[in-house]
């Protein structure tokens, strides 16, 4: 996928797709001194990256947003979706989350190219705060299910839904971690490769 066809896939002006570029340039710079991704994932950004991350832009609820994405690396999905909501007018914020320095540290280098409604912390996810009362959380390529669950409880209790981008052993992870957790669950296929998007919300520890 090029640029342009990601402008046509999703919709977005030029303006926007010119952010994405942007951020895809600092991450081809920093991929020379800082794992932030696979480096022979970087020659399909548009698709692998871009597209991956902002088609959770169509399960999206209306209104204000208020994201917090855990484990968020370079980016992925929190910052594709921030500046999903700055093109679209949306109202709100991005708070991506990752316990490294160096990875918030280029998170915000970003922000700053991109101009994207977002912030980055150099915190553990399990300290973020349920009283910000987020109302969506996500995470890609963070950590398994059940593990997942068990950082993302505290938000999900207060009225978030996660939106968890998941790969082909996702079935796997939904068997582990329903012996520690009940949750609804829909399972939406994904639209760039054969892994899946699982919406969670109602979550409680298996007693």
């Amino acid at each position: 996928m090029t640029q342009e066809e990601f402008e046509k896939e999703t919709g977005v002006s030029r303006e926007t797709s010119e952010a994405f570029e942007r951020w895809r340039q600092l991450l081809v710079q920093w991929s020379e001194h800082t794992n932030l991704v696979g480096r022979s994932t970087l020659e399909d950004f548009w698709q692998r990256h871009a597209m991956d991350s902002f088609q959770l832009f169509d399960i999206l609820p209306e209104g204000p947003l208020n994201i917090a994405d855990l484990g968020a690396g370079a980016g992925f999905p929190g910052l594709a979706l921030a500046l999903g909501m700055k093109e679209k007018g949306i109202e709100g914020r991005v708070v991506m989350i990752d316990s490294v320095g160096k990875k918030v540290e280029f998170l915000n280098k970003a922000i700053e190219a991109t101009q994207a409604p977002a912030e980055a912390r150099a915190i553990r996810v399990e300290t973020l705060n349920p009283a910000e009362n987020f109302n969506i959380v996500t995470a890609r390529a963070f950590a398994p299910l059940n593990k997942l669950l068990e950082y993302a409880a505290p938000l999900l209790k207060t009225g978030a839904k996660g939106l968890f981008l998941k790969g082909r052993s996702y079935q796997e992870e939904l068997t582990k971690a329903r012996k520690h957790w009940t949750f609804e669950t829909k399972v939406i296929p994904s639209l760039t490769s054969d892994g899946v998007i699982l919406c969670i919300d109602e979550v409680k520890r298996v007693r």
